[in-house]
Formats: structure tokens, sequence, C-alpha cells
């Protein structure tokens, strides 16, 4: 059994920020010790969709994964925190916003299957 979370983040809103944000995010252009770090930490299956500045990433993990786990390997990786601050210069994160950080989760409203 699995588990689907989304989560949301906003780009700035610089065109060529963004373009760049995408070429990082192409097959063979993310790191391969992110994409370790991804597989290794029981995420079956991400994906990321952009409207306009944006990005909805959608996750399906097994049943133990857990944010907080995933968040403490990734905090001890140094691969993975050079990553972060990469893409941070792409992010609009203020960290006076408590709703602007990083990915964040939203809740799920709908479920055909349980209709």
């Amino acid at each position: 059994m699995s588990k689907t979370h989304c989560l949301t983040l906003n780009l700035r809103d610089d065109a060529e920020l963004i373009q760049e944000y995408e070429d990082y995010h192409k097959p063979g252009k993310v790191w391969p010790e992110v994409i370790d770090s991804i597989k290794n930490s029981e995420i079956i299956s991400m994906k990321i969709f952009r409207q306009d500045l944006l990005l909805i990433m959608v996750i399906e993990v097994t049943e133990s994964f857990s944010f907080e786990k995933k968040a403490k390997a990734d905090f001890n990786n140094e691969k993975i925190q050079a990553w972060e601050r990469l893409m941070e210069k792409f992010q609009k994160v203020d960290p006076n916003e408590p709703n602007a950080g990083k990915w964040q989760a939203v809740t799920n409203i709908f479920c055909l299957e349980e209709h």
C-alpha cells in the first residue's frame, strides 16, 4: 500500500531563473546523489509540475515513509545540502512567512475512490 502527497512551492518571478531551474530538472541533469537520496527514502514516484510561478510536486511513498526521517537524512548529507542551497536561488522563500517556506504540503479534500 502506498500514500500520495502533494506539495507546492513558488518560484521567483524571473523567466531566466525559471528556465535555469527547469534545465536543472531535465533527465540526466539532477545530481545523482539527489536521485539516490529520493530513491533511498521510500519515495516510489515523484513528479513536479509547473503552472506559471507555482510548482506542484506529487509524490507516492511507502506506508513507512516519513517527512521527518527524509529531512533528517537530507540534513546529514552534504551533497543534498549543496543542492538545496543551489535551488534556493530559484525559489521564492521568505523566512518571515511560515507558509512561504520551501515545499508546503497541501490538504487533500477530494478523492474519487472514496465516493
